[in-house]
């Protein structure tokens, strides 16, 4: 079982978004990396909570960030090629995105300040349109075993459909853990099965009768279940993002604050998996090349405000110089690199000076074939 969250650090690496990207340029800068001749480019979700973040990326690497992502966080790796021709030196920016409530406290939602009125919902639509089958599944699971004492055994009754091994898809029960599989069941009811736990079973039922059954509810640990799928093996394709978080999903239904433990999970495996597609690119070949991965906590707007309070999590990083060095920094690592630079950048961009000099510039003509005059 792979713990999801295990070796991810959260508060202590923390930023504000507008700290980190001028740190995250500065650190570019100390490999070489040109003034005005970084391209930027991000692999965020389409979510408008993202916009903050690409504005502020704008702002430092003084160009509309490319856009390297697909819904949900997902790292387009075939755009790699047209990104390595827009730029001298390249920037990749990946993030998988959670929302907070500082009012509740809560993480996963995200106060929508379109709607009306303003409401709280699900912070990443894609995440949890994916996490909702799991939840189901194992949220019935919890409430069909359940504990008793019979004839002085220690034993749990199992819906019937959890001792069917031929299902294609669902929530399956390690068996041979919990239970005495081959002694048989000590009783036959009418949707279920009642089996004695094994002897080595941690967990016991308080003594009751055959009318108090005890529910087995958060007593389902993920080390005692796992989940089958039908799930598409397209590469990015509209399940990538369910492909990414399959294997965590024990530990992330059971966990407090699924939404956010989806997200390191995919950050996580997105860098792994991106990461081993731009060392083989050959656009990217003989370029600079900067790759960071991380979270975006989006803290809920509040009064007055019109943009999230956006912090980036860094994960980890690859950066790659024109000369053939590579190297990855792992979290703490790449933590420390970025707080090692300034949070100044006096090269950004001024966004409503630039705006202002584009609207009053002189107007251009644009004549189109067929237009008088034109052969």
């Amino acid at each position: 079982m792979q713990n999801v969250l295990r070796d991810f650090r959260f508060k202590k690496y923390m930023l504000r978004f507008s700290s980190f990207v001028p740190r995250f340029y500065n650190l570019c800068k100390s490999y070489g990396f040109e003034s005005g001749r970084m391209m930027p480019s991000r692999a965020f979700c389409s979510d408008e909570s993202q916009g903050f973040p690409v504005i502020i990326i704008a702002k430092h690497f003084g160009a509309f960030p490319f856009n390297h992502g697909l819904v949900g966080g997902i790292v387009a790796t075939d755009r790699h090629g047209p990104h390595a021709h827009h730029g001298k030196d390249l920037v990749i920016i990946q993030a998988s995105h959670v929302g907070y409530d500082p009012n509740t406290e809560e993480f996963g939602v995200y106060r929508r300040l379109q709607t009306c009125p303003p409401s709280n919902t699900p912070s990443c639509g894609k995440i949890d349109a994916v996490l909702n089958w799991y939840q189901r599944e194992y949220k019935f699971a919890r409430k069909n075993l359940f504990f008793n004492v019979v004839d002085g055994l220690d034993v749990l009754a199992i819906d019937n459909q959890f001792l069917d091994s031929e299902r294609n898809q669902g929530l399956f029960l390690d068996l041979d853990r919990i239970i005495d599989l081959k002694a048989g069941p000590v009783r036959v009811l009418s949707t279920s099965k009642v089996y004695r736990l094994r002897s080595g079973f941690q967990i016991r039922p308080s003594h009751g009768s055959a009318e108090h059954w005890a529910a087995i509810g958060n007593e389902l640990t993920p080390d005692l279940f796992y989940f089958k799928r039908k799930i598409s093996n397209t590469v990015e394709g509209r399940d990538q993002l369910e492909r990414n978080l399959v294997r965590f999903m024990p530990q992330i239904v059971t966990s407090e604050y699924p939404a956010l433990s989806s997200a390191v999970a995919n950050t996580r495996t997105e860098f792994d998996r991106a990461y081993r597609t731009i060392v083989k690119e050959p656009g990217y070949q003989g370029k600079n090349l900067a790759f960071i991965a991380g979270i975006n906590i989006d803290i809920s707007p509040g009064e007055g405000q019109v943009f999230p309070l956006t912090k980036f999590i860094p994960w980890a990083a690859y950066i790659q110089t024109r000369q053939g060095e590579q190297m990855i920094f792992e979290q703490r690592q790449i933590s420390e690199a970025l707080f090692s630079q300034s949070s100044s950048n006096p090269e950004r961009i001024e966004l409503s000076k630039a705006i202002r000099i584009m609207e009053e510039t002189p107007g251009i003509d644009i004549r189109f074939p067929g237009d008088p005059g034109v052969s």
